[in-house]
């Protein structure tokens, strides 16, 4: 019997890095933000009704979607927050779902979601995992990977259930605050117990 299982993070904790490694040893990760993308994608049911929300502002030159001024009304606002999630979330959760019942019949499928647990999506999973740094160093990360300033910075981190809450929720954590070296050798450790049924 082949297990779901649920990875988290928070932003700048080294979820991706922590996905890819564990896509590259051939399992499927289903990444709940390529499923926001596809509901974001021009002329989507989720693009008219986002608009509809939104107003046009929000488009660039190309009518699309513009990720980053979306985020910026969301991050500061959790009522704008809530009206994006409440379009967006049931039908990001109808996709994962179809390839997820498609994918778990061969082998264990893991699910990337940033809200597992602000959704309740850990309910779902065999077996929950959050890739966790401190606050230091995830605000110092992410401050360099996108350039914010430390107040947006800490803005963004406080947008989010705290990394130390959900490592507390968790089943496992993978510490990230090393170097990568060290997180792919806890996964390595974490994926043989799972070959072996042992967890």
């Amino acid at each position: 019997m082949y297990k779901v299982i649920g990875l988290t993070g928070g932003i700048a904790s080294g979820k991706s890095t922590a996905s890819d490694y564990i896509r590259s040893l051939g399992f499927e990760v289903l990444d709940a933000d390529v499923y926001a993308r596809k509901v974001t994608e021009r002329d989507s049911a989720g693009y008219h009704k986002i608009i509809e929300a939104f107003g046009t502002d929000i488009l660039d030159g190309n009518k699309e979607i513009d990720r980053r001024k979306l985020g910026e009304i969301i991050f500061n606002d959790p009522e704008e927050r809530k009206k994006l999630n409440s379009i967006s979330h049931p039908e990001i959760r109808r996709m994962m779902n179809a390839d997820q019942d498609e994918f778990v019949k061969q082998n264990h499928v893991f699910l990337d979601i940033p809200l597992l647990f602000e959704n309740g999506l850990d309910k779902k999973c065999d077996i929950t995992i959050t890739v966790y740094v401190t606050k230091e160093n995830q605000l110092e990360r992410l401050m360099v990977r996108n350039e914010l300033s430390e107040k947006d910075a800490v803005s963004r981190v406080n947008s989010q259930m705290s990394l130390d809450e959900k490592k507390n929720l968790s089943d496992y954590v993978f510490d990230n605050n090393n170097d990568q070296k060290e997180l792919y050798e806890q996964i390595d450790k974490f994926v043989e117990m799972l070959k072996n049924h042992q967890l």
